[in-house]
């Protein structure tokens, strides 16, 4: 059993994605992310301080825009009509969730599917649909990298998610299919779970509770990826997945801590840098 090291390969994306920053740099292009927070809810405090290291990092220019809680839909919508309008923002990305008083959809929806970043405009999810260009969300993107650069062949193989979010599961299914996986999508309403995910060579879990997923869904020499994460009584951090159970089942298996988590910012900052070209054309 070989555990996926997603900290080892998420460096790998950021050191390319810090050598085309590099290049674009020498031909007077710089790469720029607007990164907009309302209200301070921790958790995603700890997120944009993360995407804004990683922009560091990578030579990527941040600009936050910090806005207090009260913050009116309007307000917000302004703000993002003006950065759509601004030739040195390249990517708008809106820390979610957003205050109760704000429509997601409408927020998402008015940011240019040129600087969505995050790949969660209509407009990207329906180019991902009909395999046209467009930002893929990063999560399920860098999914696909862990598999790819651990050597997991995907095409041709029996592929189950588990979970139909639109931010992973959908998404997710949608770029098997387009690496020629045969998909089975599954969720709440799906009937003996156990034997639809014991048919997967590749089960990827987002199904958002801890630890479901035992050795008695996972079929002998499966790679397992695991995108949900957990903080448990003893404050320790787990998956969706039990670990300790169905690692020595599988064949490879992402962990939590350091397996999903860490390409998520990677393929943030890799969409960053494909935004200039978008633009560009």
């Amino acid at each position: 059993m070989e555990i996926i090291d997603g900290k080892a390969i998420s460096q790998q994306i950021k050191d390319e994605v810090k050598e085309r920053v590099a290049q674009l740099a020498e031909k007077g292009a710089e790469v720029t992310l607007a990164v907009i927070q309302v209200g301070n809810d921790p958790a995603s405090s700890v997120y944009v301080n993360n995407k804004k290291k990683a922009c560091a990092y990578t030579g990527m220019k941040s600009e936050a825009f910090e806005l207090p809680e009260e913050t009116t839909e309007e307000e917000l919508l302004g703000l993002i009509g003006q950065l759509n309008e601004r030739a040195d923002i390249n990517g708008i990305l809106v820390q979610l969730p957003l205050p109760k008083h704000i429509d997601e959809n409408k927020i998402i929806q008015a940011i240019s599917p040129k600087k969505d970043v995050d790949g969660f405009h209509p407009q990207s999810v329906g180019s991902l649909c009909i395999g046209q260009p467009g930002f893929v969300s990063c999560t399920p993107a860098g999914i696909i990298e862990l598999l790819k650069r651990s050597g997991v062949e995907i095409a041709g193989k029996e592929c189950v998610v588990i979970g139909r979010s639109n931010i992973v599961g959908k998404p997710m299914s949608l770029l098997m299919l387009r690496e020629n996986a045969t998909v089975t999508i599954t969720h709440s309403k799906t009937k003996d779970l156990k034997a639809v995910c014991k048919r997967a060579d590749i089960l990827i879990v987002a199904i958002g509770r801890p630890k479901m997923i035992t050795a008695e869904y996972v079929k002998e020499g499966a790679v397992v990826i695991d995108v949900g994460i957990h903080r448990m009584e003893n404050n320790k951090l787990c998956g969706d997945v039990d670990f300790d159970d169905v690692a020595p089942v599988c064949s490879k298996i992402t962990p939590v801590p350091g397996g999903v988590g860490p390409m998520t910012i990677a393929m943030l900052m890799h969409n960053c840098v494909e935004s200039v070209a978008l633009q560009q054309e």
